[in-house]
């Protein structure tokens, strides 16, 4: 930002004023480039439970749809749903990074992502003029669930088939699909299925052009814990190493698959980005240097 002249307002106003003009300008080429283009949002982390990077992730999201970009968002919800089976007395247990899924665990997951995260989070997008749809992947077979693995932890799902056509009226129309991470199988049970994955499907799915996944880490680091060590642009067949020489671990194991997957469906660039950075969203789609990882084919 420009500097503070407090003996000079007139001085401090017109720096402050030639900044968002440089800004805008910059953001120009970006804006016609991508209107009526389909972005996917993974929304998680910390920017889901501070109320000031909420905040900005709402007008991000309210802003670039009011450029004409077409945006789908896709939630999880796992910090909310921690506190309510607290309170209610069930116990969770976590393997391989994954919840471990009964009958009872659940009906909380679908109370807290149908019932209450997304309706949040649709609240405070319509709140800042967008016009927002709250779906599950329940709603018009949107994702259709198959166990995950050999069934071992329970009602936890993987993607068997994506059906976008209940989302193309809403996008044709300017809506902004919010999406959580639940769905069914063919018998018309419920599973909970990585936000992750259901982002990276559906960006397949549409032809995205763009998956951006918010977590809480600068992107894909050579090093880690390394902030410097960011790698602003990675291959697929890049991506892939690191996974394999465990350079990319952990977490972002899944993280950095789901955007594999997507490049190798035809997504044209998958993000993975700092959320707890105010205002990521438009920094990474608008500006030239972006802020995190761009995972992209090689060909």
């Amino acid at each position: 930002m420009g500097k503070i002249h407090l003996n000079n307002p007139t001085k401090n106003t017109k720096e402050d004023d030639s900044l968002r003009v440089s800004v805008l300008s910059e953001a120009l080429p970006y804006i016609q480039r991508f209107a009526g283009k389909r972005i996917v949002i993974k929304y998680g982390g910390a920017a889901m439970v501070n109320n000031e990077l909420k905040e900005a992730v709402f007008r991000d999201i309210a802003l670039l749809s009011s450029v004409g970009v077409q945006l789908v968002v896709v939630h999880g919800g796992g910090p909310e749903i921690n506190q309510w089976l607290k309170k209610l007395g069930i116990s969770t247990q976590f393997r391989d990074g994954l919840r471990v899924t009964n009958a009872e665990t659940m009906d909380v997951v679908e109370m807290v992502l149908i019932g209450r995260v997304n309706k949040q989070i649709v609240n405070g997008i319509n709140r800042l003029g967008s016009q927002a749809v709250g779906l599950s992947g329940i709603d018009g077979n949107l994702i259709q669930a198959r166990p995950w693995g050999n069934g071992s932890h329970g009602l936890v799902g993987d993607v068997s088939n994506v059906n976008t056509d209940v989302l193309e009226p809403l996008l044709l129309k300017g809506y902004v699909p919010v999406i959580s991470s639940v769905a069914s199988t063919e018998n018309g049970r419920s599973h909970n299925i990585n936000a992750d994955t259901v982002a990276g499907e559906l960006a397949a799915s549409m032809k995205a052009e763009k998956l951006i996944l918010l977590t809480d880490t600068p992107g894909i680091l050579r090093e880690r814990d390394d902030y410097s060590s960011l790698i602003r642009n990675i291959g697929l067949n890049q991506a892939k190493e690191l996974i394999d020489k465990g350079i990319v671990n952990g977490g972002m194991t899944p993280k950095t698959t789901c955007c594999i997957r997507a490049i190798s469906k035809g997504v044209s660039a998958a993000h993975i980005i700092d959320g707890r950075i105010p205002h990521a969203l438009l920094l990474e789609v608008f500006t030239d240097s972006g802020i995190g990882t761009m995972v992209v084919n090689e060909n």
